[in-house]
């Protein structure tokens, strides 16, 4: 009797409840596959407007998430459940997952303060938190940066926007500096008009500022001198490399001579 009892109340449940159910499932499924089109379509007129790059791909994960949130709001809805109540639910929930995820939220704030002042962009080429790379994308949570050597480094926002940043792609124009070293004995005004000249014959170093060549050392085995000159951002590594190239070839023919640390041992003999 019992079982028949049992019966019956569950089969009078899948009557009631059962079409809802069901009518949530497909609600849920269509809901998604149109989130995802509508989301699509969204990235697509983002990509057509003069959108900055770096709001893009925030933008469109948050109305993803947005979007997934009411679905799954009207999918209860559909199942009869009080929304006042799941409303007031949802909020103690998300106090205490707030409270537990303190610092996934950090990284979302953090998110909106760089897409807010815009302390760096997609394509810019910053260093923080360690690392050094061109940003590739900025996210809700996290901001994507590729290393020169191909490498995907995933740094969160949190920290990101606290903390200390250096952003080379800010201004035009970079100043490269060199230490150059000529040996004791060799000629001062021979070895800066070599540097100048090697400075000179470089057109992607700028004529303005001037670049300035200076003793700037007489240290232990070497004279050194300090070489700063302005080039454009984009060329900085490869006058900083050709030049260092340059003072090595040109050097010797000039008989100058690249000291290297020596020491120099006298003996006395006792008579």
């Amino acid at each position: 009797m019992n079982t028949e009892k049992i019966i019956d109340q569950l089969v009078q449940i899948g009557v009631d409840y059962g079409p809802k159910l069901l009518g949530a499932i497909i609600v849920l499924i269509i809901g998604g596959w149109v989130i995802k089109a509508m989301t699509r379509a969204f990235g697509k007129i983002m990509d057509r407007s003069k959108m900055d790059d770096s709001l893009k791909p925030f933008l469109k994960s948050l109305i993803g998430m947005l979007l997934k949130v009411m679905l799954f709001i009207s999918a209860l809805g559909m199942l009869g459940i009080e929304m006042t109540s799941f409303i007031a639910l949802l909020g103690a929930v998300g106090l205490a997952v707030g409270m537990a995820l303190s610092g996934t939220l950090q990284n979302f704030a953090g998110g909106v303060m760089i897409l807010i002042f815009k302390p760096f962009r997609v394509g810019n080429f910053i260093e923080a938190q360690g690392y050094m790379g061109v940003v590739k994308e900025i996210q809700i949570f996290n901001t994507i940066v590729t290393t020169p050597d191909n490498k995907t480094i995933i740094i969160p926002n949190g920290g990101l926007s606290t903390s200390s940043m250096i952003n080379y792609s800010t201004e035009e124009n970079r100043r490269v500096d060199w230490t150059v070293g000529i040996a004791y004995g060799d000629d001062v005004d021979k070895a800066r008009a070599v540097i100048k000249r090697l400075c000179e014959a470089d057109s992607r170093i700028l004529k303005d500022p001037e670049v300035f060549v200076g003793v700037s050392e007489l240290a232990d085995s070497s004279v050194n001198f300090a070489v700063r000159a302005w080039v454009k951002a984009p060329d900085y590594w490869g006058v900083f490399f050709d030049f260092n190239e340059n003072v090595y070839k040109t050097f010797g023919k000039e008989g100058l001579n690249i000291p290297f640390p020596q020491m120099d041992v006298h003996v006395h003999k006792n008579a």
